[in-house]
């Protein structure tokens, strides 16, 4: 374990941040816009998501790159933009986050599938060392792979993400399944703790997929399963389309009333993914402290 993990963990349980998609959403972003190209057009903007973070109480905030992978900004004509918007998101975090907070850069799936072919595993390994040398080039101190679902491709990048030697969370949506106690993929909480520990993660995890309530079971079937950390953010629930735009109907403080089975169930860093916001990680900084 990098020895960064291992001091953010000696004060106890880490809060991390919440979503950022939906909160540009509220700030002017459109359905079919690249918020990470947000890093680029408006980056004041950006910074406030960040800002609003640290202000609540998060140690450990992530960037505006979680689409930031050359297949990914293809889809906006952005695919010459990589090392750019990634550099542009490490910085705006890390002003944000000045010495209240660490920055860990978000790297998410590529959108493709290695089982249908449409990607081979040299090129997802290539396309995410492209990103992960970008986002250690501009400073950050960690690596987040998030909301991934088909294990394969998780370790594809967790091992580009490794050669940049910055500490490596990799969390994983378990949204399927009975339960929804797997991933889209078919993956157990089980076989993803064996896996991403034995292929060198430094620490593993859940996050989107499903509402907080759903979360303690996922998080104690990783825990018995890996002598890893543990990393946890749900959503705010499913969202509801009303107007073409998501709405959570989770409040912050019904988020809150789970976060001591999430302590209980070995939590070591909490957040929220889609629909929460600073005002979550109040609430989640309050059950802490108290706890």
């Amino acid at each position: 374990m990098k020895s960064l993990i291992v001091e953010l963990l000696k004060s106890g349980t880490v809060i991390t941040d919440g979503s950022w998609g939906t909160q540009l959403q509220d700030k002017g972003l459109g359905m079919n816009e690249c918020p990470d190209s947000w890093n680029l057009t408006h980056p004041d903007k950006v910074e406030e998501v960040a800002r609003s973070y640290v202000d609540a109480g998060s140690k450990l905030i992530l960037t505006n790159t979680f689409r930031s992978n050359r297949i990914a900004l293809k889809g906006f004509d952005l695919a010459d933009k990589v090392k750019e918007i990634n550099k542009a998101g490490v910085e705006i975090s890390k002003l944000a986050a000045g010495n209240k907070a660490h920055v860990f850069a978000s790297i998410g799936p590529s959108g493709k599938m290695l089982m249908m072919g449409d990607v081979s595993e040299e090129q997802l390994y290539d396309v995410f060392k492209e990103q992960a040398d970008a986002i250690k080039e501009a400073g950050a101190d960690g690596i987040v792979i998030e909301t991934m679902s088909d294990l394969a491709e998780a370790k594809i990048v967790l091992r580009a993400a490794k050669q940049t030697e910055l500490p490596v969370v990799v969390s994983m949506a378990f949204d399927s399944g009975k339960d929804k106690g797997f991933t889209y993929m078919g993956h157990s909480p089980e076989e993803v703790a064996k896996e991403l520990t034995d292929a060198g993660a430094d620490v593993i995890g859940a996050n989107c997929g499903q509402g907080i309530e759903g979360f303690a079971n996922i998080c104690k079937r990783l825990k018995i399963s890996t002598n890893l950390p543990i990393w946890i953010k749900p959503n705010a629930g499913l969202p509801e389309i009303n107007n073409n735009k998501a709405t959570y109907t989770t409040t912050a403080k019904d988020f809150s009333e789970y976060i001591p089975a999430l302590l209980d169930s070995g939590a070591d860093f909490i957040g929220g993914c889609c629909g929460t916001n600073p005002g979550f990680i109040k609430e989640i900084k309050k059950v802490i402290n108290n706890k």
